[in-house]
């Protein structure tokens, strides 16, 4: 791809799966650790370490939320040390990849 220069911005993308139950602490853990920007998607299914979670299941409902970070080097790995400690506890996936953040509206990270 070529673009001119200044269009994008090398970031890193975190991309979070938590139970529903575990959301509220992991959103606690990044305000108190001033994370400014993060997108939440809630009634997420799947098979993983925790089982299947199947939002749709009216009687056992538990279903996963997605939490999705594009952020600087320095402020990802402030995240992974604070939330890899919570993930042995309360299980989940954390993924970390490059990114590149279209400039556009003020970043938020």
């Amino acid at each position: 791809m070529v673009l001119e220069p200044g269009i994008l911005l090398k970031m890193k993308r975190i991309d979070i799966v938590v139970t529903g139950e575990s959301l509220d602490h992991v959103i606690k853990m990044f305000r108190d650790a001033d994370v400014r920007g993060y997108t939440v998607i809630k009634d997420a299914g799947g098979l993983g370490s925790t089982g299947e979670r199947n939002p749709e299941d009216y009687v056992l409902r538990e279903p996963n939320a997605v939490i999705v970070i594009a952020c600087e080097e320095s402020q990802a790995e402030k995240i992974i040390r604070i939330l890899q400690p919570e993930l042995k506890q309360f299980g989940g996936m954390c993924l970390v990849s490059d990114c590149q953040w279209v400039m556009g509206p003020a970043v938020s990270y």
